[in-house]
């Protein structure tokens, strides 16, 4: 792919003290993930990649899935103009509940 494919990361202020929730152990591969997924054709659904049919508490309307059995999702927004990915949420997935920065989010 060329380099104008690119889109851009940028992080929410937020996103680092809900980072502080999860395992350090899984930090690597959470930036791997967004590394890897959302550089290139972040708005394209794929598996694990997939639109919220209403935004997220923090704006998000897509959603990341990655790590052991999905466990951890990143709510993210594309700005395609911007060539741009704003991470806005890193959460843990347990069961049914939604955990982001220690905090409980309805599913």
């Amino acid at each position: 792919m060329s380099s104008g494919t690119r889109f851009g990361i940028r992080f929410a202020p937020e996103v680092v003290g809900q980072l502080d929730a999860v395992e350090r152990k899984y930090h690597g591969l959470i930036r791997k993930a967004i590394e890897a997924q959302l550089t290139h054709a972040p708005e394209q659904e794929t598996i694990n990649r997939k639109p919220l049919e209403q935004p997220a508490a923090f704006g998000a309307t897509w959603e990341l899935r990655c790590g052991p059995s999905n466990r951890f999702r990143i709510f993210y927004e594309v700005a395609i103009s911007e060539r741009a990915v704003s991470i806005l949420a890193i959460g843990i997935k347990e069961r049914d509940r939604l955990l982001i920065g220690g905090e409980e989010f309805e599913l």
